[in-house]
């Protein structure tokens, strides 16, 4: 018997609803087996098509639910960050969307290519061997926007235990043969094999692939809640400073405490003498460390969105390396910069930091320093490891408003903490603050839109898992060896 539709627009209805329903796997729903339903149902629809040819348009379908329904707040950003009327920013959401979706319509069209006589093969080597490598190829072409990559979804389940191995990529993979699998169902190989793949990944889930660095630390994340349209606003430059200085005074007893991105509304230079030389020399004296996000400038009129180490580790400037496209940069400069003058949208300029930069020392231990969007690529994570004891994230999610998109991102920290077994500190203008450990646990969150100072015991660490030492590379080696041995067995059988 089969679901699939016997008509062209039942079929797409399904896709895009399938897709549709994969957002429900992510935060803040958190209903992370819906992830593998949703996937299971797309790859049924793939394997029973209506018709020769529609594997393309149901994969671009589900891409537009996903999409559609995953990221619609792409429009506040592009609203707020980027001066548009929001009209206008829905109708770049929307073109934005029908994007990405091509990504998912290039793995069903692969599919349908490569299938031959033999199910079996193409359902679990070949299907899920393209969704990953899909999924890895929207993380990086064109800049890349790796965000809901189905790896994510899993991070409270058993297959997150593979993510310290290969990385959320290799959870992915998991996710899409376990729907694979359960569209073998009930056949009894397909039972053993599901039990085999959730039973070994679970075992690796609590397994502790570091060790402590030294003893514990005690660090605070200010959450200055701070209203987006007051932020930059010069009147408000004093309260904002005097805020973070008396919520920093308040935590006498934290060795380091972290101030979110661009806490410090003003240019390095314009707060030298009156903020951040007295603090430096403050912390010296109580034997502390501050880590505080600015705007950094230079002689050439380049503008850096920065991150400033203060105290008795010295200073040290993080510019941050992966700008946010449309935002804080234009990607394709000489084609997308006379559109958007025309359409009369104003957009930041800033510059991107250099590859390689020294690591900040945070209460004694060299860090690893990212802001904001920055956390979405393992890749630049990886730079900063083995050598970093913890990692740092520093963003301002206040341009999402009350969306997905804290949420979201929260569970992408939470990753990046798993895959590298070091503890992450994510300190947020207006939310969701928290510190994480190693396995991806939360174990300190701030309130969402809420002035609050989060105050937990950090564990250093040393070592490295073997997602650090391999990166993407062994998923993708391995994701490129199934799909070869699905089309081999296919002209074999």
């Amino acid at each position: 018997m089969t679901l699939a539709p016997r008509s062209v627009i039942g079929q797409l209805a399904l896709g895009f609803a399938a897709g549709g329903l994969g957002v429900l796997a992510f935060a803040p729903f958190s209903l992370a087996p819906v992830a593998v339903l949703s996937l299971a149902l797309l790859f049924h629809l793939w394997r029973n098509p209506a018709r020769p040819g529609i594997n393309l348009w149901t994969g671009y379908a589900f891409g537009l639910g996903l999409m559609g329904f995953g990221v619609f707040w792409l429009r506040i950003s592009i609203a707020q960050f980027g001066g548009a009327s929001m009209p206008l920013a829905v109708a770049a959401t929307l073109l934005f969307v029908a994007f990405m979706a091509l990504y998912f319509g290039l793995a069903g069209w692969l599919g349908e290519r490569l299938r031959g006589a033999s199910d079996v093969p193409w359902l679990v080597l070949i299907l899920p061997a393209l969704w990953v490598l899909v999924e890895w190829l929207r993380g990086w072409l064109f800049t890349g926007f790796p965000w809901l990559a189905f790896g994510y979804s899993q991070i409270d389940l058993p297959l997150a235990g593979l993510a310290p191995v290969g990385g959320v990529y290799l959870v992915s993979l998991a996710a899409a043969l376990s729907a694979a699998l359960i569209n073998l169902l009930p056949r009894l190989p397909a039972l053993l094999a599901l039990l085999v793949l959730w039973g070994g990944a679970l075992g690796l889930h609590d397994r502790d692939w570091v060790e402590p660095a030294g003893d514990p630390v005690r660090v605070s994340l200010l959450q200055g809640n701070i209203p987006q349209e007051q932020k930059w606003q010069r009147s408000m430059r004093r309260h904002t400073l005097e805020l973070y200085l008396a919520m920093t005074d308040a935590v006498p007893d934290s060795r380091l405490v972290i101030w979110p991105e661009t806490a410090v509304p003003a240019f390095m230079p314009e707060v030298e003498a009156d903020l951040l030389a007295p603090l430096d020399t403050a912390l010296q004296h109580e034997g502390r460390d501050v880590l505080l996000g600015l705007v950094d400038g230079d002689r050439n009129g380049e503008y850096f969105n920065a991150m400033l180490s203060l105290g008795v580790g010295g200073r040290t400037l993080y510019r941050k390396r992966h700008l946010v496209p449309f935002g804080e940069y234009l990607p394709f400069d000489a084609w997308t910069r006379p559109v958007l003058d025309w359409l009369q949208i104003p957009m930041s300029d800033f510059t991107a930091g250099p590859e390689q930069q020294p690591l900040p020392l945070l209460a004694g231990y060299p860090a690893g320093v990212d802001i904001c969007y920055e956390d979405a690529y393992a890749s630049e994570i990886r730079r900063a490891l083995p050598q970093a004891a913890f990692l740092v994230n520093a963003s301002n999610d206040a341009w999402f408003g009350e969306s997905l998109a804290p949420h979201q991102h929260l569970e992408i920290a939470r990753m990046r903490a798993l895959e590298s077994g070091r503890y992450l500190l994510r300190a947020t203008n207006t939310g969701i603050s928290a510190v994480i450990d190693q396995h991806g646990a939360l174990r300190g969150v701030a309130p969402q839109f809420a002035r609050a100072t989060l105050t937990e015991n950090m564990q250093p660490l040393s070592g490295e898992t073997p997602f650090i030492r391999w990166g993407n590379a062994a998923v993708v080696i391995l994701a490129t060896a199934l799909l070869l041995i699905g089309v081999l067995r296919q002209r074999g059988d």
